[in-house]
């Protein structure tokens, strides 16, 4: 049997990825909304150019790319790092959970579906490093303020990682299951707990044979093989393989000799999965419920904006934090992008009555990607730090 319209569809897709790439630096746009509206207007909802099997591999896609996205989140918990940034990681914190209790509260009183409730505080943690290292970049800005609010944006998405996979747990355990709370509560521990065993389990191994592979020596293979594995094995325990990745990065990322190896030769291949998992997305979203999403996606917005103000603010305290960073550092962590809309389709995937979840997130998405750079340069612009030269950390190996 010939492949030749498989192998055009995902050839046409790097393409368009490419394309996408180089328009939304010229229009600001990031280049994750621009493929999925691409999806959208190939699929069969509007354009209808594309076959609707486009989509039957899209559950292998999902896996793929979100056991690489989990994989490179666990480098962002390496504790040499993490010892360094001690105000980085208490604001940190603080943001993930004032977001996470404000749009859950928020959500569930418009809603009052607990299970909808629980994923959207999760999936709003998500923050876009990118976009906000890229207006630090273009203002040129370094201070206080910068070096926080780059330390914190690269960790928020690890803890959004860590509490989306709880919650998912416990949002499809009180969806009508009729499980006691016991029941609930031993399950989720277990799957957690199993997960989080099975990345450090296979992450030893991994760790051993990346202080030994020398620069040039197959190194893809072996990070490939071992975050693919992992996924594969959690999926047959019946465990987050999202968790299970991640742990397997947070413990390369400490006990490996040449930690930096594996995540910068998984970053090489990441880029063509991410491209074909957010065209597909798009491609079989239900985009006929976005109107009807108005206040809930009011609500949502609304709440998300208030909590990260107020967890920056209770971090900054907690932290001892200057007074410019406890008030304009949650400010700075409005963007959202790829991890948000990645968590979506997972929940969507594993509780599918949800059909507005994912196009809520979506729309609110590109709402925060389109005003959180501004709020970013302006916070940065009053606290006087713009224009006075960033400096761009490196790596060391």
């Amino acid at each position: 049997m010939s492949h030749s319209m498989d192998l055009f569809f995902i050839g046409g897709i790097m393409l368009l990825a490419l394309g996408a790439h180089a328009l939304g630096q010229r229009l600001h746009v990031p280049r994750v909304t621009l493929l999925l509206m691409l999806g959208a207007l190939a699929g069969p909802q509007m354009l209808d150019v594309v076959p609707a099997r486009a989509s039957e591999n899209f559950g292998l896609v999902t896996e793929l790319t979100l056991a690489i996205v989990g994989f490179l989140l666990g480098e962002r918990m390496s504790f040499r790092d993490l010892r360094q940034g001690r105000q980085a990681i208490i604001i940190s914190l603080s943001v993930t959970l004032f977001t996470a209790l404000v749009i859950f509260l928020a959500t569930w009183a418009v809603t009052h579906n607990l299970a909808a409730s629980l994923l959207l505080a999760a999936i709003a943690t998500a923050t876009d490093p990118a976009a906000t290292l890229d207006v630090i970049r273009e203002t040129e800005s370094r201070g206080p303020l910068t070096r926080v609010v780059a330390q914190v944006v690269a960790i928020d998405d690890a803890w959004g990682a860590i509490l989306f996979s709880i919650l998912l747990v416990f949002a499809e355990l009180l969806a009508g299951n009729g499980a006691t709370v016991m029941e609930t509560m031993t399950h989720g521990v277990t799957e957690v707990a199993g997960a989080l065993i099975l990345g450090v389990l296979l992450g030893l191994p991994m760790a051993w044979m990346t202080g030994r592979l020398k620069p040039g020596e197959p190194m893809l293979l072996e990070s490939a093989g071992f975050v693919f594995l992992a996924a594969g094995i959690a999926g047959a325990l019946e465990v987050s393989y999202l968790l299970t990745c991640m742990a397997l990065g947070v413990t390369v990322a400490n006990a490996a000799r040449h930690h930096i190896r594996p995540f910068r030769s998984i970053e090489g291949i990441a880029e063509p999965f991410l491209a074909m998992f957010f065209f597909l997305a798009g491609f079989g979203l239900d985009w006929s419920l976005l109107p009807t999403l108005g206040l809930l996606g009011a609500v949502y917005v609304v709440a998300r904006i208030a909590g990260r103000i107020l967890g920056g603010y209770a971090g900054g305290l907690l932290a001892g934090s200057e007074r410019e960073i406890r008030l304009r550092n949650g400010a700075c962590l409005l963007p959202q992008a790829g991890v948000a809309m990645g968590l979506a389709l997972v929940a969507t995937d594993r509780m599918p009555e949800l059909t507005y979840l994912l196009p809520l997130v979506i729309g609110t998405t590109v709402l925060f990607e389109v005003l959180g750079p501004p709020v970013t340069m302006y916070n940065l612009r009053r606290a006087g730090e713009s224009g006075r030269g960033f400096e761009e950390e490196t790596d060391e190996d």
